[in-house]
């Protein structure tokens, strides 16, 4: 078969790895892909998506957008583009499947799914994109009674084809409208992980956000809420489900109220396959977070450092000045995609707890631009390009009590190759101090 690989980043890899064998591959990207095998055909630079009709078989990346594909050809060739996460749900051995999609909390929620289900005897196997492409998880032999979490960003969902049994939305709102053509077009993509459930599946949503009820509300699935009856909420001190007091609040090792609802959601999947109050407290008491999501690194000479460097958005920064008590210097900055700051400068300026506002990357001076618009002028712009340096000149202006956090609001690609990056050199910079 004649198949292209449109894009190869991890999920094209992925895709080569899986069809190399007895397929003639042509890798199709703009530019030249480091570690390229030899067996593999090339269509490099600005013509890399022309004349793609020959091919029987399309795999787009996420990087790619799907009209661009259509394009540089026609809109017949949708019929011939899949996805490497179409193809892991066309051919997976198990139906049960959870899907986990929304603006912020995809990665937490799914892994706290993924414990909680171990937690009570399962087998289950993570991936999507919080690291593991879907296609590698079938070299894990999935059986069909185990379970599979995947979590799905707007890049993957947006041309998707099919259903999980179990859809899961947490809090939606305006995010990646340099990718999407518009706002509608970001709603859209989400839609897709619940547009092909019927009623024998479950689309759990986060009842606070219309945008959360209204995705998940596409296709024919059971609509179960949390944060209200009958899914998991906060009452009280305790987390509850089912009227169960699950675990107290002050026991919880996540930190932020905005994991409350990542939490919530998580238990409410749990009970649709088995309600278990006891494992789950004990799951909740251990799980401290994932990498770079508000994670506290070091503590020196009486201040404490924090890295947030997965935030690539202003809501998420908002979460973050929430989460952590006590007086902060927030370090925030990064690729500028446009998006609206006002509600994260309106949240700086009515903060009683921020010292000093950081600003760093490419964003700089528009988020300035902004800062004096709105009459805050406690800011400080850091023009060195190297994380050590920043974090040197940072803590030179710093008290004993304070607590200096990386939450960039930005993505990271003008000064980092990702957030990964941008995270393991700030937290190579504290270990530095």
């Amino acid at each position: 078969m004649n198949i292209a690989i449109i894009g190869f980043g991890l999920q094209g890899r992925s895709v080569y790895e899986f069809y190399k064998s007895n397929n003639n591959i042509t890798i199709c990207d703009q530019s030249m892909p480091e570690d390229v095998p030899s067996d593999a055909h090339l269509q490099i630079g600005e013509q890399y998506l022309n004349d793609l009709d020959r091919f029987e078989l399309i795999f787009r990346s996420p990087a790619v957008h799907p009209e661009d594909i259509i394009k540089a050809n026609s809109r017949a060739i949708t019929t011939k583009v899949t996805t490497n996460t179409n193809e892991f749900l066309r051919l997976c051995p198990t139906k049960n499947i959870i899907g986990v999609t929304g603006t912020k909390g995809k990665g937490t929620t799914s892994t706290l799914i993924t414990k909680l289900l171990e937690a009570n005897g399962f087998r289950v196997h993570l991936g999507g994109n919080i690291g593991i492409p879907p296609l590698d998880l079938l070299r894990e032999q999935i059986k069909a009674e185990d379970y599979v979490v995947l979590e799905l960003a707007n890049f993957q969902l947006i041309d998707l084809k099919y259903s999980p049994h179990i859809g899961v939305c947490l809090l939606v709102e305006p995010e990646h409208l340099d990718w999407h053509s518009d706002l509608d077009e970001y709603y859209r993509a989400k839609t897709q992980l619940f547009r092909y459930q019927t009623s024998e599946d479950i689309a759990i949503y986060y009842s606070l956000n219309e945008n959360s009820k209204r995705i998940a509300s596409t296709g024919g699935a059971k609509l179960i809420p949390y944060f209200k009856p009958p899914g998991a909420l906060v009452a009280g001190n305790h987390i509850t489900i089912d009227g169960i007091p699950v675990i107290r609040i002050s026991e919880i090792k996540l930190i932020g109220s905005h994991n409350l609802q990542n939490i919530c959601a998580a238990l409410t999947v749990l009970w649709q396959i088995r309600p278990n109050p006891e494992t789950a407290a004990t799951v909740l008491r251990e799980f401290s977070g994932l990498p770079f999501r508000i994670e506290f690194r070091k503590e020196v000479r009486g201040v404490k450092y924090y890295n947030d460097s997965f935030s690539s958005a202003p809501t998420a920064t908002i979460a973050v000045i929430d989460a952590i008590k006590g007086p902060k210097i927030l370090i925030i900055g990064g690729k500028d995609r446009g998006l609206d700051l006002y509600p994260l400068i309106s949240k700086i300026k009515e903060s009683q707890s921020i010292k000093k506002v950081l600003l760093i990357g490419e964003a700089k001076d528009r988020i300035k631009t902004e800062m004096e618009k709105n009459k805050f002028s406690n800011f400080e712009i850091i023009n060195e390009n190297n994380m050590d340096d920043i974090v040197k000149k940072i803590s030179s202006m710093v008290d004993n009590g304070d607590n200096v956090i990386l939450s960039p609001g930005f993505p990271s690609f003008d000064m980092f190759k990702n957030f990964e990056d941008r995270g393991i050199k700030f937290n190579e910079a504290v270990e530095n101090l």
